[in-house]
C-alpha cells in the first residue's frame, strides 16, 4: 500500500460518556419541545380546589350561562313585543291640545276612543245637548318611496280653541246627541261626562266629508279631540226638589211640563222697593260660584205691564254667560251666585238691580221692576 493509500487523521476515540435514564431526567432539565413548565403553567402542579370548591365552580358556570341566557331571549321578547308608535294628546282641559301623530302610523280602518281625561260631571245620554270645543286632524295614508317607514301624513283642519281666541274668547259649541250627523261621534259621547277629554280615531267615510269637503276625502280617517265642557239634559227642566212659595205679594210661577216655558202670572199689586230672589226648585247639582259659567233658560217680563220683553225658549236655545263678574245685569249676579245646578230661581229686580235708570230701550223703561224665572241647567268645566 502507498502512502499516498493510507487514511490521515487521528484515529476514532470509542466514546465513554453515558445517556442518562430517563427517570433521573428532572424537569427543569426536560422540556419536551413546545410546552412550557416555566410560571403559570398548570402542569406538575397539583390543584388548589376541594372537591366541594370545584363542585361550587361548576355551579356558579352554570348560573352564568342560565342568566346570559334568559337576558339574550329576554332582549328577543322586548323587541318583539315593545310596543309600537301611538297618538300623543296633551295639554289642559277646555285649552288648544298638542297633538302628534306618528308618520310610522297607518290611518285607523275602526273606531277607536280613548278618555285621557275624565271628568266628574253629569253624564251625557242620547238626546242630551253637550256643550263641547274640538280640533280636527285630516289623517291620511302615504308611501313615502325613499322611507318604507312612513305609513301616513296628518293636518289639522279646525281648531274651535283658535276660533274662540279669534273671535275674543267665544263659549264652547253645543251639539245634540243623535242629531250631530255624524254616527261615530254621537256614539263616542255617549256615557262620557261633563269635565272629560275624547280623543277619538274615526275610520274613512263619506259622513267624514261633510266636516271640511275641500280637504277630506272618504278615503282619509279623522283624529278628533273633543273637550266635553256641559251637558244638558233632553228634558231641559229643574232637576231637584220643589219648594212651596206661598207669597201672594209675588208672582206666581205655573211648571208647564218638561222642556217648556212656565207660566209666569204678576200679581196687581206695587212692585216690591227691594231685591227679591226665591228657589222654587231646590236642584241636585253643584252651587255655582263667582266665575262660573252657567247654561239656563229663562223668561224676562215686565212687573207694571206684565209684558214679556225676553225668553230663551222662544229663542230655541238656553243662554250662557260667568256668574258674578258684572258681565250681565246685577241682580242676575246677585241671585244665581250659590244657586244650584238643576234649580229653578224667580228673581225680581227693582231698577238698580236690572238695568238701572236708562232702562234698555224700547221695551224696559228705567223706573221698571223686572221679573224673571231661570232655570239652571248646567255648569260649564273649564
Amino acid at each position: 500500500m502507498s502512502e499516498d493509500d493510507k487514511p490521515r487523521g487521528k484515529p476514532a476515540v470509542k466514546a465513554k460518556a453515558k445517556i442518562p435514564n430517563a427517570q433521573s431526567i428532572r424537569s427543569p432539565e426536560f422540556t419536551p419541545h413546545g410546552i412550557s413548565a416555566g410560571r403559570g403553567s398548570g402542569l406538575n402542579r397539583p390543584s388548589a380546589l376541594t372537591a366541594k370548591e370545584a363542585k361550587k365552580r361548576r355551579l356558579m358556570m352554570i348560573a352564568g350561562i342560565v342568566v346570559a341566557a334568559l337576558a339574550i331571549t329576554g332582549g328577543v321578547f322586548w323587541w318583539v313585543s315593545r310596543p309600537g308608535p301611538k297618538i300623543e294628546v296633551t295639554g289642559k282641559f277646555a285649552a288648544e291640545p298638542k297633538v302628534e301623530i306618528p308618520k310610522k302610523l297607518e290611518p285607523t280602518r275602526t273606531l277607536k276612543v280613548s278618555t285621557p281625561i275624565k271628568g266628574g260631571g253629569p253624564v251625557a245620554a242620547e238626546g242630551d245637548t253637550v256643550y263641547v270645543q274640538f280640533a280636527t286632524y285630516k289623517w291620511s295614508k302615504d308611501k313615502d318611496e325613499e322611507n318604507s317607514r312612513v305609513k301616513s301624513t296628518s293636518e289639522k283642519v279646525r281648531s274651535s280653541y283658535e276660533e274662540g281666541q279669534q273671535q275674543g274668547g267665544g263659549g264652547p259649541m253645543h251639539l245634540v246627541i243623535g242629531k250631530s250627523g255624524l254616527k261615530d261621534i254621537d256614539k263616542s259621547l255617549v256615557g262620557k261626562s261633563a269635565g272629560s277629554r275624547l280623543v277619538m280615531q274615526l275610520p274613512p267615510s263619506k259622513e267624514l266629508t261633510q266636516l271640511s269637503p275641500q280637504q277630506i276625502t272618504d278615503k282619509d280617517a279623522i283624529l278628533f279631540i273633543m273637550d266635553v265642557q256641559a251637558v244638558v239634559p233632553k228634558s231641559q227642566q229643574p232637576q231637584g226638589t220643589a219648594q212651596k212659595l206661598d207669597d201672594k205679594s209675588l208672582p206666581k210661577v205655573e211648571d208647564k211640563g218638561a222642556g217648556k216655558e212656565p207660566k209666569v202670572t204678576v200679581p196687581d199689586k206695587d212692585a216690591p222697593k227691594k231685591f227679591e230672589a226665591k228657589t222654587l226648585v231646590a236642584g241636585n247639582g253643584p252651587a255655582l260660584a263667582k266665575g262660573d259659567e252657567a247654561v239656563v233658560n229663562y223668561t224676562g217680563k215686565i212687573w207694571k205691564s206684565g209684558d214679556k220683553f225676553d225668553s230663551s225658549w222662544d229663542n230655541k236655545q238656553p243662554a250662557t254667560f260667568p256668574i258674578g263678574l258684572g258681565q250681565t245685569i246685577p241682580g242676575f249676579d246677585k241671585g244665581l251666585t250659590g244657586a244650584k245646578v238643576g234649580s229653578r230661581v224667580l228673581l225680581v229686580l227693582p231698577p238698580d238691580e236690572g238695568y238701572g235708570k236708562k232702562g234698555s230701550p224700547p221695551k224696559i223703561k228705567g223706573d221698571d221692576t223686572l221679573v224673571f224665572v231661570v232655570d239652571i241647567l248646567a255648569k260649564v268645566y273649564k
